[in-house]
This record gives C-alpha cells, structure tokens and sequence, in this order.
C-alpha cells in the first residue's frame, strides 16, 4: 500500500548555482526509479544556515511530495546519502489527501 510522504531535501550547489534545475530534474527521476509518484516539487530557493555545521553556511532547498511503498524511504535515503549533491534529507508522512465536499450556497430571497 502507497503512503504519502513528503521530503526535504537540502542541496550541495555551492559553486554550481546554474545546475540547481538539473539536480533536482535528476533526483525526480530516482525517486521514479523507486517507485514514487510524485504530485509535488517545491523549490525553495538557496537559504544561509542558522549556523555552519560543517564545510557549508547556506544550502538550496526542495520540498518533495510524493506516493511510494514504506520500503522504498529506506532506499531513497541510502542512495540520497551517498550522492555528494544531497546534503541533508528529512522524510515525513503525510496524511491522506482528503477531498472536501462542495460548499453550500446561501439561497436568495
């Protein structure tokens, strides 16, 4: 059974500011290679670090939202911990994407 999933992925572009559109059409594409659906790829722009916690003070973050098996998490983080472009990743599950009913009109007098 697919779950809802959203990730938070922190990239290493420092240097390659202008391949930022093609990191993250690649990492689109492993998280098809998994498996993963994905309905949502937000770009957050490049944000300074509140504090530097290694070789980086800022970092371009993408929020990912995404269907996929509860298996395929382990899979993407190990493959994401390995690729020099990935920084730091958060995985969360979301709740199930709920259709609201129609609102009601008033009725005119």
């Amino acid at each position: 059974m697919k779950n809802r999933y959203e990730a938070l992925l922190v990239l290493n572009a420092q240097g390659r500011e202008e391949t930022v559109k093609e990191i993250i059409d690649r990492l689109e594409s492993e998280f098809q290679q998994e498996g993963a659906q994905i309905e949502q790829v937000q770009k957050m722009d490049k944000r300074q670090f509140s504090y530097a916690s290694g070789p980086l003070n800022a970092g371009y973050y993408v929020n990912f939202v995404f269907n996929a098996e509860p298996q395929s998490i382990a899979k993407l983080r190990s493959k994401f911990k390995l690729d020099p472009e990935v920084y730091r990743q958060n995985y969360q599950r979301l709740h199930e994407k709920k259709e609201k009913p129609a609102k009601k009109m008033a009725k005119a007098k």
